[in-house]
């Protein structure tokens, strides 16, 4: 009796398709695979019951028994969604004697059928394969990963400056992903707006478009799926589609749409505003402080910095008159009068741009000058600030610092292409004096610093003295010299050669100091760049040695010199044809070159009706050699050197500018608004 009880029990303890029943999940049964009429082995060959020959199968439960192997789950591509079991049926729905899929499952992205992976397996062999990263560098990379927890090998080869295309093109085929390259323009917009710039600039990723019920999204990682899911759900979508995209295409896109989106100051509400409350000029501090950040004057300074900004202006000029107010920006080295506001809202602009810069608002009489961190349209900029006493009262002048402006690389400055080989030849030498000189917004700054960041910073050692540091680069060592506290340049350069440099960059060249120290730099087996400020690239040999550098060093340690200007460029919207004028043919001949066409801007809307749009440098390389270095030796005048550099096939600025004029970048009153006759 008691056997018999226990028994019952066992068979009730284990029997777990009953139990399975009572929590409410039905159980697969073997009469729901197959008809009725047919036996189960015609229709799911592939089921098999291992239950033993002399045992009762209704005794085993459903669970236990064999079937044919489910499907492999998908991977994070993609691959695998919609298998199917037993004839290629997906046994997840029926439809009467048919089994088909269900309907969400098409709703998941799969890779093509005919697309074949490319992937060897081995990221680095094919970076290796495709020339994108040279040997040293890879291998330099893999130490860095493994002192580096959590950040994996394609990021370090980006940050080290290899190309985010060519990385990442290889670590999208080795994932099985497509690669894109957007552009702000193809970037859906609706798309944007749900997600927010904040999210896309956080985890690097942007929504590309949709697609039928799905939306296409780029990541810079394939296995973002956190982030995957996150933007499904924001975007609302069915299914992503997962591509690879490079951290600064996300960047620029974000950028661009940021500026696109930013809501304009209305002026007229602004002065309307200003002349109702009469703002006047208030002696006490504290009243005056208050004035001046006051709605109004704070909106107009605002949109002036704005205004400035998106018309692409290097300064800011606010210049008062007894009876006027006129502010004018500097647009492709020009100056335009861009604003006339109230002669009674000029003490507090001033005063306005003095809090910014954190200074003393109360002292006219003496010059001041400051910096100001600001964030226009999603981009943090400085301003250089700089005011003046004049008989009308403070001038005012922001240079305006943007770090795109130094994000070029040197081919897309304007160098002609044996200028270009010319410079990078002198910029790899292990020694010497490399010096860039030019008026006062040339380039100088700009050509020195895309030098720079073409450098293998990660094993040189880089550093620069500059007043002031204009703007700051990665992995270089910037020192900003203060001489109120005894730290000028030639301080800061000598400290500086204690610090085991490789390559040192000295602001300016401006007494022999300075300029002493920096030859016996490069004399002791140190690269120097440096800027003086002459008007061509020979007069700077006998600039140094008026400043009192022996001939003998400046012979030995000055390896070349560049001379450059800017030019603006014929706006590419209006740009046509003319006819060659006779002084065009006067000049073109005294210069030994043919012409038959040039080109001018018209004026649209988009030059400001000016036919100019940007900016491009032109160039007279010096490369010193056996017979120059001789030569120098015997201290010469600026005119011989000059016309035995000539001899020696040095092109003149004047020579480069006429040659970007007859390829139709620029115009003759461009040429010779900017060089000289020589």
């Amino acid at each position: 009796m008691n056997r018999t009880k226990k028994t019952n029990l066992s068979t009730r303890e284990y029997d777990l398709d009953g139990l399975m029943q009572e929590l409410g999940v039905d159980a697969p049964r073997p009469s729901d695979l197959h008809n009725n009429n047919d036996p189960p082995s015609t229709v799911l060959p592939e089921l098999v019951d291992i239950t033993p020959d002399d045992s009762d199968s209704t005794s085993t439960p459903t669970m236990f028994r064999r079937h044919a192997p489910a499907p492999a789950p998908p991977d994070l591509s993609g691959n695998g969604l919609g298998q199917t079991v037993a004839g290629g049926m997906n046994p997840l729905e029926t439809d009467g004697d048919r089994i088909r899929p269900l309907d969400a499952v098409h709703e998941f992205w799969r890779p093509e059928e005919d697309a074949k992976s490319e992937s060897s397996g081995d990221i680095c062999q094919q970076l290796l394969d495709r020339k994108a990263v040279p040997a040293d560098v890879l291998e330099t990379a893999k130490r860095v990963k493994l002192q580096s927890p959590g950040r994996n090998l394609p990021e370090i080869l980006m940050e080290m400056g290899v190309s985010q295309d060519e990385v990442q093109q290889v670590v999208a085929i080795d994932a099985g992903l497509p690669f894109e390259q957007m552009k702000p323009s193809l970037v859906d917009r609706e798309l944007m707006d749900r997600i927010g710039c904040e999210f896309c600039e956080t985890n690097s990723c942007i929504p590309l478009r949709l697609e039928g019920n799905r939306a296409v999204v780029g990541t810079v990682r394939p296995d973002d799926v956190f982030v995957l899911d996150q933007m499904k759900g924001m975007l609302g979508v069915a299914a992503v589609k997962h591509a690879l995209v490079t951290p600064a295409n996300v960047q620029m896109v974000v950028d661009a749409i940021r500026s696109d989106s930013h809501e304009d100051y209305d002026v007229e509400a602004i002065l309307a505003d200003v002349e109702e409350d009469e703002v006047q000029v208030i002696e006490q501090p504290n009243e005056e402080e208050e004035d001046a950040q006051s709605s109004p004057v704070v909106r107009y300074v605002n949109h002036l910095i704005q205004t400035a900004v998106k018309e692409g202006a290097s300064d800011i000029h606010i210049e008062p008159s007894e009876k006027a107010l006129k502010i004018r920006l500097r647009i492709d080295g020009v100056l335009y009068e861009m604003m006339n506001p109230p002669r009674k809202m000029f003490a507090s602009i001033t005063s306005r741009l003095k809090i910014m810069a954190h200074l003393d608002i109360a002292e006219r009489r003496l010059p001041q000058d400051g910096r100001i961190r600001v964030t226009v349209m999603g981009r943090q900029l400085d301003l250089r600030l700089s005011t003046i006493p004049t008989p009308h009262g403070e001038k005012t002048v922001m240079r305006v610092l943007d770090n795109r402006s130094i994000k070029v690389k040197l081919n897309e400055l304007g160098f002609a292409e044996d200028t270009l080989d010319a410079w990078r030849r002198q910029i790899e030498r292990p020694h010497g004096v490399v010096l860039v000189t030019g008026p006062t917004g040339s380039g100088k700054t700009t050509t020195l610093y895309a030098s720079l960041q073409q450098m293998d910073n990660s094993r040189l050692n880089v550093s620069t003295v500059e007043d002031p540091v204009e703007y700051q680069l990665n992995g270089i060592t910037q020192i900003q010299t203060h001489e109120r506290i005894g730290l000028t340049f030639a301080a800061s350069l000598r400290s500086l050669l204690r610090q085991d440099p490789d390559i040192v960059m000295v602001g300016e060249i401006r007494d022999h100091e300075t300029a002493t120290i920096a030859i016996q730099a490069a004399l002791t087996g140190h690269l120097v760049l440096s800027t003086l400020h002459t008007n061509d690239a020979p007069s700077s040999i006998t600039r140094l040695i008026n400043i009192g550098i022996e001939p003998f060093l400046v012979s030995g340690a000055v390896n070349g010199v560049l001379a450059q200007r800017l030019v603006r460029k014929i706006c590419p919207e209006c740009r046509r044809e003319i006819d060659i004028s006779q002084e065009a043919r006067a000049v073109l001949a005294k210069h030994d070159l043919e012409c038959e066409q040039l080109w001018e801007g018209g004026g649209c809307p988009n030059c400001r009706a000016s036919g100019y749009s940007g900016r491009l440098g032109i160039y007279e390389m010096l490369e010193i050699g056996d017979v120059l270095r001789d030569r120098i030796a015997g201290s010469p005048t600026v005119t011989e050197f000059r016309n035995l550099c000539c001899e020696q096939g040095m092109r003149t600025l004047r020579q480069d500018a006429l040659s970007k004029m007859t390829d139709g970048q620029t115009t003759l009153q461009e040429v010779l608004r900017v060089t000289d006759g020589n």
